[in-house]
């Protein structure tokens, strides 16, 4: 099935740091908008960051601001999120996707994507 697919999650204490990854099974992600979004327990899933294809712009919650870091890699079919002093309240599965609008400005609105990855678990704890 066509997906992306993430990786990189794992245990951390508060102001420790983890990169997530984010690569393509069946498909080449530089063609796309790439979306990082999170869902805590009995949360909304919600947008974090996204980076365009084309020229790389970026968008972040206010939540990241300052703390996160989206890239991406397109001769490597890969894309990434920098967490950088993470805090308990950033636990949660984190979701990589795609835009389905060609085109446009990446946007961190969850309507855009239609095609997601499975997740992967970022637990913040002390």
């Amino acid at each position: 099935q066509v997906k992306p697919v993430e990786s990189g999650g794992g245990l951390v204490q508060p102001g420790e740091s983890l990169r997530l990854s984010c690569t393509s099974s069946g498909f080449t992600l530089s063609t796309y908008n790439i979306g990082w979004f999170r869902q805590a327990p009995g949360k909304e899933r919600e947008g974090v960051s996204c980076i365009s294809n084309g020229d790389g712009g970026t968008d972040y919650a206010d939540f990241v601001k300052g703390r996160f870091t989206v890239s991406r890699d397109d001769a490597n079919n890969m894309a990434y999120l920098q967490m950088n002093s993470l805090e308990p309240d950033d636990t949660a599965v984190y979701y990589c996707a795609t835009d389905f609008r060609p085109m446009e400005d990446c946007s961190i609105q969850r309507r855009f994507y239609d095609s997601w990855g499975q997740g992967t678990q970022v637990t913040v704890s002390s």
